[in-house]
C-alpha cells in the first residue's frame, strides 16, 4: 500500500485540521446537527450521511439505550423529510448504520436471531442491507457472517471503497477491552480480523472507529486516555502504508468536551466532520428565580447531557491547501 495520505485530499484536509484548529476557538464552531430532527428523540448517535448529503440514517435510543431502532430522513427540495425508523430496523436492538461509498450496502449491528429461533437475540453482530440503486428498496438484512462475527460482540462497522473493513470488538483477539479490529477484502471474502497496532489500540478501551473511503485517516474514541479532556475523546491516526499508522492525537479540548465524545462520521466531500456528544451546557444557577417554563426550557434544551449529534464545518480548509 502506498503513503496514500501524503496524497489524498481528505487526508490532508484533515492533517491540517489538527495543528490549524489550535489556533482559533473551534469549540464555538462546534454545531448541533438538525436539531428539529435530533431533539425529537430521547437520544441520538451514529450518523451516516450519503455521499450527495440527501441521506442520512442515524440511531434513535430511549434514555437508557434499551430500546433503539435505526432511522431515516431524506433532503427533498432543501428540505428534511419527517424522520421514519428505515425499512429493515424496528424490530430488535439495531445501532451504528454506516453507507458504503457508492451508497449501495449499509451496514448496522444488531442483536438479531440469526437462526431458526426468531424468538432468541443473540448478542451483537454487524449486518448489512443492499440495494440495486439509489431509489429502490433495501433488501432483507444479511448477517455479515465469519470470520468477522463471533460469540463476542462485534460494533461500528466502517467500510473503505477497496472493501476493507474496521470495526470494534470487545473479546476476543483485544489487547485488554474494546479494541479496532480491521480485516482485509480478499478473493470475494473477509481475512481473519486482527486488532489494530499500538499506534491504535492501547490495554484501555478504543472503539466507533470511522476510516476515510481511500483509507488515509482513522478517526475514533479513546476512554479516559491519559491527556484527554475527560471520559472518552476523540483521536485521529494517518495510514503511512504498509500496514503502519502513526501515533494517535487527540484533537483536544478545541472539538473533544469533558463529557463522552464518540462515533465520528466524516463527509470527505464537504470537510464537515459529524459526531456524537454527551456535552452538556445546562445552567446550574441563576440570577433570579427561575418559572416552570424557563426551567424547562433550560432542562431540554439541545447540549444538555444526553446522546446528541454535532457538526463542525472543515470546507474552509479545502480552499486554503488548494492555494
Amino acid at each position: 500500500m502506498k503513503k496514500i495520505f501524503h496524497y489524498s485530499l481528505s487526508a490532508v484536509l484533515f492533517a491540517a485540521v489538527v495543528p490549524l484548529i489550535y489556533g482559533q476557538d473551534s469549540q464555538s464552531n462546534v454545531q448541533p446537527f438538525l436539531p428539529e430532527i435530533i431533539s425529537r428523540f430521547p437520544n441520538v448517535r451514529d450518523l451516516a450521511v450519503s455521499t450527495e448529503e440527501n441521506e442520512i440514517y442515524f440511531t434513535a435510543q430511549s434514555i437508557l439505550g434499551e430500546l433503539s431502532a435505526i432511522v431515516t430522513s431524506k433532503k427533498e427540495h432543501g428540505k428534511w423529510s419527517a424522520p421514519e425508523i428505515a425499512a429493515f430496523s424496528g424490530m430488535y436492538q439495531d445501532l451504528e448504520p454506516f453507507l458504503s461509498p457508492n451508497g449501495l450496502r449499509l451496514y448496522f449491528v444488531s442483536n438479531r436471531p440469526n437462526g431458526s429461533n426468531p424468538n432468541t437475540p443473540k448478542n451483537y453482530d454487524i449486518w448489512f442491507v443492499e440495494r440495486k440503486n439509489k431509489k429502490s428498496a433495501w433488501s432483507a438484512p444479511k448477517n455479515l457472517g465469519a470470520p468477522v462475527n463471533t460469540n463476542e460482540d462485534e460494533f461500528y462497522p466502517s467500510v473503505a471503497v477497496s472493501n476493507n473493513l474496521y470495526f470494534t470488538r470487545d473479546g476476543a483477539g483485544s489487547k485488554s477491552k474494546d479494541d479496532i479490529f480491521f480485516t482485509r477484502w480478499e478473493n470475494g471474502t473477509y481475512a481473519a480480523p486482527v486488532s489494530m497496532s499500538d499506534s491504535i489500540n492501547s490495554t484501555g478501551y478504543e472503539f466507533n472507529a470511522f476510516v476515510a473511503p481511500d483509507e488515509s485517516f482513522l478517526l475514533y474514541t479513546c476512554y479516559n486516555r491519559a491527556g484527554g479532556s475527560g471520559s472518552g475523546d476523540l483521536y485521529i491516526s494517518y495510514n503511512k502504508g504498509n500496514n503502519e499508522w502513526t501515533t494517535a492525537e487527540n484533537l483536544r479540548k478545541e472539538i473533544n468536551s469533558p463529557m463522552m465524545d464518540y462515533c465520528p462520521f466524516v463527509d470527505t466531500k464537504s470537510g464537515i466532520l459529524y459526531f456524537t456528544s454527551k456535552r452538556s451546557s445546562v445552567k446550574t444557577q441563576f440570577e433570579r428565580q427561575q418559572n416552570i417554563k424557563e426551567l424547562l426550557k433550560e432542562m431540554t434544551k439541545y447540549e444538555n447531557g444526553q446522546s446528541r449529534i454535532y457538526k463542525v464545518n472543515a470546507a474552509n480548509l479545502i480552499n486554503k491547501l488548494s492555494q
